[in-house]
């Protein structure tokens, strides 16, 4: 081979030596080396974090004190809207409660609330997830489902000392049961391939022949509690579009996802109470 093909080929075959080397490696010291290499990596992460955290610190302090005002005058508002919904809440609540018991229906698992703040975005092609600002500190488990305001965020994946992986539903790996409102049989959804810059999407699979929905009315998908992971009414997304699939005993379908997915900076994660 000339010299100079062999100068352009060296870093191809530097990289091909590494990938044969990493592949012959036992899955073990894979596992601890991958493990090792995110624990060294989170505390940057998290120092990046708090710095933007103190950044916006510092950009607030610089406001006038008429538009400090005026955002105290809003947050008043906002807090008395918050108050009479928290009221409603419980009133809710209680009639869900006598119902049950009247009902003689089983109760929701219990669930500890831990919020947290969100380190790092990765979204690709082949995965999309986030990193969180707790892990084993704060007794997160694997496999916690993690909601936001407009519903289901994802699961945890990954727990690490002080940082924690979560699985997007937009990301293709994932797979779980739910039910369009309005119908009881439990259809599949799992996330699509997205862009980096698309709109979040997910497939919908074994939807009945007789459930119909378009973008001009489109219908609510929610979680069917099916699987000990993630609790039943949850919001996933909104069903666009259904069509007969090729076998014609069912349709598939599309979900448009919640858009605030990939610009998420607080999540919650639902820590069960009793764990089986």
């Amino acid at each position: 081979m000339p010299p100079q093909r062999l100068d352009q080929a060296r870093p191809f075959l530097t990289l091909a030596v590494v990938v044969l080397a990493w592949l012959l490696v036992p899955v073990v010291v894979q596992t601890f080396t991958r493990a090792s290499f995110f624990e060294l990596q989170a505390p940057l992460a998290v120092a990046a974090s708090y710095a933007r955290d103190l950044k916006d610190y510092w950009s607030l302090r610089l406001h006038t004190n008429s538009e400090l005002i005026e955002a105290g005058r809003d947050l008043a508002r906002l807090n008395a809207s918050y108050e009479d919904s928290v009221a409603q809440n419980l009133s809710l609540q209680a009639e869900i409660g006598r119902l049950e018991e009247l009902l003689r229906l089983p109760t929701y698992a219990d669930y500890r609330a831990e919020h947290a703040r969100v380190v790092r975005r990765d979204f690709s092609g082949w995965w999309q997830r986030l990193v969180i600002r707790k892990g084993a500190n704060y007794g997160l488990p694997l496999g916690a489902p993690v909601i936001f305001s407009g519903g289901v965020v994802g699961r945890v994946t990954e727990v690490h000392a002080y940082t924690a992986v979560v699985e997007l539903i937009s990301n293709p790996g994932v797979r779980l049961a739910a039910v369009i409102e309005g119908e009881t049989q439990p259809i599949s959804f799992q996330g699509g391939i997205n862009a980096t810059f698309d709109p979040p999407k997910g497939v919908l699979e074994f939807v009945p022949l007789n459930v119909f929905a378009s973008a001009a009315q489109p219908r609510r998908l929610v979680t069917s509690g099916l699987g000990g992971i993630f609790p039943p009414g949850l919001n996933l997304g909104t069903v666009t579009r259904v069509e007969p699939s090729l076998d014609g005993l069912y349709k598939n379908g599309e979900v448009l996802l919640d858009p605030r997915l990939s610009s998420l900076t607080e999540v919650t994660v639902l820590v069960p109470l009793h764990p089986e």
